[in-house]
């Protein structure tokens, strides 16, 4: 069964303020005035990885992709809005930027994300080795924040790429979103997997269940894709999924077939095992290596695109595997009651 792509479905409402920050954002975006936006002071004392910050931004970005329930369109280009992105932005990648200072050049960073870890380690191995259903389901919660808008932040970076770059780019891309076919569209297959998980597959539903992790890896995209200046940062992020993809999807598919959730929600993993295998030739050979035989001066950009995936990645996998290994859920709820609750509400 497919169901009506993501895309076409109406906009989510708006998600619930965490902290000073992200209220007075909500507050904007609701009809509250420019006035009542948060100061520069205020941003300066929110960590930068944290749900205050992180919802801010998901806030902000949002303006640029779907948008929110009664939020009026022109508000993406609202000028306090968008200077207060800017200083949520810095703080973001400012810590990003101390934290993945200490980086190899590119040849070793990409040649890293070709070796599979010593130890079992990362969602997906958990998954695959002892998950159960209920995990499975909250993984596909919290993945949707990002996969239900396609490959839509990294084709931000199309237009500032040039040459062999630009085109091996949008011919991934075009795998991506179904080789013209809607029906196979990743976004489609994703929510046919939310829905044989029993899961509501309406784009943003889920975005309140996220925590700072998985919302600082949704955004991370968003930042590197609306920024010329990080076009360099986009390619190694985009390399970094390519890569790591096909791995991850045959530990997730095989996961899938041992809960028996069925071949809707297998579909859409067995699907990346094939074509992010040959993705990650096509990446490696011809985006990055097109983008720095044109501009070698942005190779510092694309290992900083890498280090910041994987950090967060890292941060997001972490998060998962200690909750589920305590036997909590990792969804922003108390109880699995709740978040059970939550997971079938109408």
């Amino acid at each position: 069964m497919t169901v009506v792509p993501p895309l076409t479905r109406a906009a989510p409402p708006v998600p619930e303020a965490r902290g000073d920050v992200s209220y007075a954002v909500r507050r904007r975006l609701l009809g509250g005035g420019a006035e009542q936006l948060p100061s520069a002071s205020q941003i300066a004392r929110c960590s930068p990885y944290g749900e205050d910050l992180q919802l801010a931004l998901h806030l902000c970005y949002e303006q640029h992709y779907q948008g929110f329930d009664g939020v009026p369109e022109t508000l993406e280009w609202d000028a306090g809005l968008l200077g207060v992105r800017a200083l949520l932005e810095h703080r973001f990648e400012s810590a990003l930027r101390h934290d993945c200072r200490d980086r190899p050049d590119v040849d070793e960073a990409l040649a890293a994300l070709l070796v599979e870890p010593a130890e079992d380690t990362g969602a997906a191995q958990y998954l695959v080795s002892r998950g159960e259903l209920w995990q499975l389901r909250e993984h596909a919660v919290l993945r949707s924040v990002s996969q239900l808008r396609e490959a839509d932040p990294q084709l931000w970076a199309v237009p500032r790429l040039r040459g062999r770059a630009k085109a091996a780019m949008v011919a991934i891309a075009y795998d991506e979103y179904g080789c013209g076919r809607a029906e196979r569209m990743h976004a489609g297959l994703y929510a046919d997997l939310m829905t044989a998980l029993g899961l509501d597959p309406a784009y943003g539903r889920f975005v309140d269940l996220a925590g700072a992790e998985t919302l600082a890896a949704s955004n991370l995209m968003s930042l590197f894709g609306l920024h010329r200046r990080l076009r360099g940062a986009i390619v190694g992020h985009f390399a970094v999924l390519e890569i790591t993809s096909s791995p991850a999807a045959s530990r997730l598919a095989a996961a899938l077939r041992r809960s028996g959730a069925g071949p809707a929600a297998e579909r859409y993993y067995d699907e990346h095992v094939e074509a992010d295998a040959v993705h990650e030739q096509v990446v490696r050979r011809e985006v990055v290596s097109g983008l720095l035989e044109d501009e070698p001066e942005l190779a510092p950009e694309v290992t900083f695109g890498i280090a910041a995936t994987c950090l967060l990645d890292d941060r997001f996998g972490n998060r998962l595997v200690e909750a589920w290994s305590r036997g909590e859920s990792a969804l922003r709820t108390p109880s699995h009651g709740d978040v059970d609750q939550v997971l079938h509400q109408d």
